[in-house]
């Protein structure tokens, strides 16, 4: 049975170029050959002399048979808005279909869901679904499952979301030979920071920039997500790179050494930069935090192995630079104390400026990257959360 999906949903069926929602424009009709192929192999096609006629949108007898499709309009619901969650939570990706005029009697559909191309990478396969049975594919499998709730409902259901499931969906609807589709985009929370090599400014390659995000359990962000940090205040100066390897930087406040007085304030692009040949600084995406981070009160100020040591006894690890920042953004967490994180920075996030605690905007401040010898800082740690 297995097997048979799968032909059916990939193999069989003539490839559809992208539509609209609601598109009810014309496409290339299956040849009599793949009607036949279809029917010899899944007997769920009646034969071609009693099988309805296709108009784009709509079944039309071609002479009297059931009846069943004589006008009837095939319609996906799927929600406008985006749709938002964090990084471990579970999520549902509503979609439901329904016939105009109603139909009463039950009719079995193949259902696909997959993830549409981003920034350069392929389309995936999410799904495939006829009657109860389903098949997950790639990284969504065991955590992808056909949700059917209520009546014609063909929703996604997705456990332990992970960064790289923020995108859009298309969930598609077959039915015979009709078929229509519907998008929902689904965003992970996070907060998006700026990110610099300790050797200093604009010393990252774009694969050196992706490894660097990771190595503070964040990702390279993208254009949307930078674009929403700056309409919430982000202003950074020093330019960076993106998912799609494009290099931009967010002003808010126009000025001389950030491009001139002349410009208005935006997130300015610097457009596609080589991988490998060009330096820039990175933007990264970190999400909201699922564990706690905390600063280590301490007797005495630590070296950074110290830190790190003192971390651990204390049944966490040192924190990274995603996390304080996450900790900030979405904890609150508000401390005016300088402390060692794991890559080596000396950092703390202030929540309410005041007087002695550095600028008078929130945010987190850096002392960049001390000796780590210096004892001059305490640390941050971080003890995960295991659901």
């Amino acid at each position: 049975m297995d097997v048979l999906l799968i032909l059916w949903l990939f193999c069989l069926r003539p490839p559809l170029a992208p539509r609209g929602l609601w598109d009810q424009g014309e496409r290339e009709k299956p040849g009599p050959d793949t009607q036949g192929h279809l029917a010899a192999h899944l007997g769920l096609l009646t034969p071609l002399t009693t099988s309805p006629l296709y108009q784009p949108g709509f079944w039309q007898e071609a002479e009297f048979t059931l009846g069943v499709f004589n006008g009837v309009k095939l319609l996906v619901e799927t929600p406008e808005e985006t749709l938002f969650s964090h990084q471990g939570a579970q999520v549902t990706l509503p979609c439901r279909y329904h016939y105009e005029p109603t139909l009463l009697a039950p009719r079995t559909v193949r259902i696909k869901w997959w993830k549409l191309s981003e920034n350069g990478a392929p389309e995936q396969d999410v799904l495939v679904a006829i009657g109860q049975r389903h098949r997950s594919f790639g990284d969504y499998r065991g955590r992808a499952r056909l949700w059917q709730n209520g009546e014609r409902e063909v929703s996604l259901q997705i456990r332990d979301l992970r960064l790289e499931d923020s995108g859009r969906y298309r969930c598609e609807v077959i039915d015979g030979l009709e078929d229509q589709s519907g998008l929902v985009e689904l965003e992970l929370r996070g907060v998006v920071f700026p990110y610099q090599h300790p050797q200093g400014r604009y010393q990252l390659n774009f694969h050196e920039a992706q490894r660097a995000c990771e190595e503070q359990d964040a990702v390279v962000a993208s254009f949307e997500q930078l674009f929403r940090a700056w309409e919430e205040g982000l202003d950074w100066c020093n330019a960076g790179w993106l998912q799609d390897a494009s290099v931009q930087y967010p002003i808010t406040l126009a000025r001389q050494p950030c491009g001139g007085l002349g410009l208005a304030p935006g997130v300015r692009s610097y457009g596609p930069r080589h991988h490998r040949l060009h330096r820039y600084d990175v933007f990264c995406f970190a999400p909201a935090l699922r564990g706690q981070v905390y600063y280590l009160e301490h007797p005495e100020k630590l070296t950074l192995a110290e830190a790190k040591e003192a971390c651990q006894e204390d049944g966490a690890q040192i924190a990274k630079v995603g996390q304080l920042f996450a900790a900030w953004k979405f904890r609150g967490l508000d401390r005016c104390d300088a402390g060692w994180l794991a890559d080596g920075s000396a950092r703390y996030p202030v929540v309410h400026p005041r007087p002695n605690c550095g600028p008078l905007e929130p945010g987190v401040r850096s002392f960049g990257f001390p000796d780590p010898q210096s004892r001059e800082y305490g640390v941050y740690c971080y003890r995960p959360r295991y659901s």
